[in-house]
């Protein structure tokens, strides 16, 4: 009796890349059409090309997926809505999304298309994805990575399909909160263009600029690839409808071997063979013959500390095949523990020789395998740099993984140009998308509401005397870490925290009960502060950056949306134009945040036992140092999470003004000093005053 496992869905960023997909094995295959999707500089493919692969993909029995899933600006909702229109005409079987208002257009427009929630929307707990199903009628939701087994049979037993990442490279930042490359390099991470800073070099200083971060390299935010080879069993028992591969950057090769390893373990599992640990080792050896930064579970596991990190080095670590057993004239001798095969590339992690001067970096040359061995051999290599006897080697790219694939590619690329040419996509019912302004401008108007975050409760206190301010706020994992805040929270406005995990819904509710309002700033907060009756509003990352979303949030009963910090000026004001009147609002003052990780980055610092807390270095001054000198500020809260802010305090209170007479509804002031800079708790009446 066959049992029932995930559907195995696979990254096609070319045409080449989802034959590789088909031909190893793929359930579903997942690729971006150009535009509006998370991998801008990905090789998408044409109309004709996409509509000839869809046809390859279905004579085999494999579904099609397109992704949409950045978050859409004013005016793009159109374009955006007409996009999954002709990719359901040529045969795509759903669309991932991350974008709530594209959601609703495009169920309205595009009958039939299934909708997926990408997981840039942050699902994490069963609240979040009741809601989105409810609301904006998905069929399935991806679910974020941070999440362990058991937190992800907690969201599969609400009913909603559950899909999982299962492979491939992590941002070390919970998906749709990283502003990161947006506010530092003016790239957006949501826009599908990452510049990546989470692979870059930092130092973790203290406040007078001394090193503290321990000899583990300088990848401080840099994460291993996430592996679940040895947790199918576990996630197919939870539920999970899908498992997804990350890589649609990848080559051909890399998909064909991540599938063909996965299938391999999925098929023994429906057929009831048990995978012992030799089994395991070998498939996790398999998957390491493609790139990789090093494999972790850690997050499945439910743990997120240095196991999870690839602190020394970013780029690919293949996987080890031996050791340099002896040292020769421009040669070495590897004693292997795997296989190799002639036409292997080889890394030698250099172990220098006891004679060599201290001033002689570590290398890490690459070398070709001129011969094939099995495990146990020992085979002479070229290589001219002065290793020592002991160095690690690794192969990091694989000579017969990459003719495999390319045969198979090659084969299914001739089945597509055997097909006829794709009849252009018809086009479907639904007309443009258009924003309708529900009131005049500057109805009910007068100037924005105040809203100042108070840094501590005596600032509170001072604040709501003082009644120049029209609310007073406080940080949520700013009240775990001073009792003086608890018998304030009828009077203020509590901004609650980026994640909402199962773990964190108890206090999420009594924050609703208790609190004059709340900010909601995931799908499952929305859900637990309507099921509790509080007064919400919406921000970041619950991203709205179109007048769709806005009104989309409006009508689950937010009374307002603040706008996220990484839109520009021009993007704000169109949005604010597009949206009900005085239904948006904008931080214009305090120190944006870049991410927040689930990792808490003071275990760079040495071993951690996991009690946050208690931790003492939490209390203290700590910057993430970039490598112009940059001093990032970091605060870690009780529970092990880590926030990364901007050294630079933004200030749009000119912008501020400019939007008041076109409708803008509040203004937020943070006065938390974060980063050594305090705003006054003024609005000031002439934009010039500074």
């Amino acid at each position: 009796m066959r049992r029932p496992v995930p559907e195995l869905l696979a990254p096609a960023g070319s045409a080449d890349a989802l034959f590789a997909a088909v031909a190893a094995g793929a359930d579903a295959v997942y690729t971006g059409l150009g535009a509006f999707n998370a991998r801008a500089a990905a090789r998408d493919m044409d109309p004709a090309t996409f509509a000839r692969a869809c046809r390859v993909a279905h004579d085999h029995g494999v579904r099609v997926y397109v992704t949409e899933n950045v978050y859409l600006r004013e005016g793009e909702q159109a374009a955006a809505v007409d996009l999954a229109r002709r990719a359901f005409a040529a045969g795509a079987d759903a669309l991932i999304v991350a974008d709530a208002g594209l959601a609703r257009l495009v169920r309205e427009q595009v009958p039939g298309l299934e909708l997926h929630l990408s997981t840039q929307a942050g699902v994490m707990s069963a609240a979040g994805a009741r809601l989105a199903a409810r609301e904006l009628g998905v069929e399935r939701v991806t679910c974020a990575r941070e999440l362990s087994v058991a937190e992800i049979a907690g969201l599969c037993a609400e009913g909603v399909p559950v899909e999982v990442f299962c492979h491939g490279a992590i941002c070390i930042c919970y998906s749709g909160s990283c502003s990161f490359s947006a506010l530092r390099r003016g790239r957006s991470a949501n826009r599908g263009d990452c510049t990546q800073p989470c692979r870059l070099s930092y130092r973790l200083e203290d406040g007078r600029g001394l090193p503290m971060a321990q000899d583990v390299g300088e990848r401080l935010l840099c994460p291993r690839d996430y592996c679940s080879i040895r947790h199918l069993a576990e996630l197919a028992d939870a539920g999970v409808a899908a498992l997804k591969i990350e890589g649609r950057m990848k080559n051909p090769d890399y998909v064909y071997n991540v599938v063909r390893t996965y299938r391999t373990a999925l098929d023994a599992l429906a057929s009831g063979d048990a995978l012992d640990d030799r089994d395991l080792d070998e498939l996790e050896v398999q998957l390491g013959r493609s790139f990789n930064r090093g494999l972790t579970d850690a997050y499945l596991r439910g743990t997120s500390g240095a196991e999870l990190m690839s602190f020394e080095r970013a780029i690919n670590q293949g996987v080890r095949v031996g050791t340099v057993v002896e040292r020769g004239h421009h040669e070495v001798v590897v004693e292997l523990t795997q296989a190799v095969e002639a036409g292997d590339t080889l890394e030698i992690r250099t172990v220098l020789p006891p004679d060599a001067p201290a001033d002689v970096p570590r290398r890490f040359p690459l070398v070709p395998c001129e011969v094939s061995g099995a495990a146990g051999d020992r085979i002479r290599v070229r290589c001219k740099r002065r290793v020592g006897a002991g160095s690690p080697v690794h192969l990091t790219a694989s000579a017969r993984v990459l003719s495999e694939a390319q045969a198979a590619v090659a084969a299914l690329r001739a089945e597509a140009w055997r097909l006829e040419a794709p009849v252009p996509a018809p086009q479907r019912e639904g007309g443009p998308v258009t924003a309708v302004r529900e009131r005049p401008l500057g109805a009910g108007g007068g100037a924005p509401a105040r809203i100042v975050a108070a840094a501590t409760p005596e600032d509170a206190r001072a604040l709501l005397a003082d009644g120049g301010v029209d609310e007073v706020a406080v940080h949520a994992y700013r009240i775990a870490e001073d009792p003086g805040w608890e018998e304030l929270l009828g009077s203020l406005t509590v901004v609650l925290d980026e994640p909402c995990r199962v773990s964190d819904e108890p206090r999420v509710r009594e924050l609703c009960a208790r609190a004059r309002a709340v900010v909601c700033r995931n799908l499952g907060a929305i859900e637990l502060a309507r099921e509790t009756g509080a007064a919400f509003e919406v921000a970041a990352p619950v991203s709205a950056t179109n007048s769709a979303t806005v009104r989309w949030l409006l009508d689950l009963g937010a009374r307002r949306v603040w706008l996220p910090d990484e839109l520009a000026d021009d993007q704000v004001r169109a949005l604010v134009d597009a949206a009900p009147v005085g239904s948006c609002g904008v931080r214009v003052a305090g120190s944006p945040e870049l991410m927040i990780c689930e990792h808490c980055l003071l275990t760079a610092e040495g071993p951690c036992d996991g009690d946050h807390a208690a931790c003492a270095r939490r209390s203290a001054v700590r910057y993430l140092v970039e490598a112009d000198g940059t001093r990032l500020p970091v605060a870690v809260d009780v529970w092990g999470r880590t926030r990364i802010f901007d050294a630079c305090p933004q200030d749009r209170r000119v912008l501020a003004h400019a939007l008041a007479a076109r409708g803008l509804g509040a203004v937020f002031v943070d006065t938390v000093p974060v980063s050594g800079w305090v705003e006054t708790n003024t609005f000031p009446t002439n934009p010039s005053s500074g």
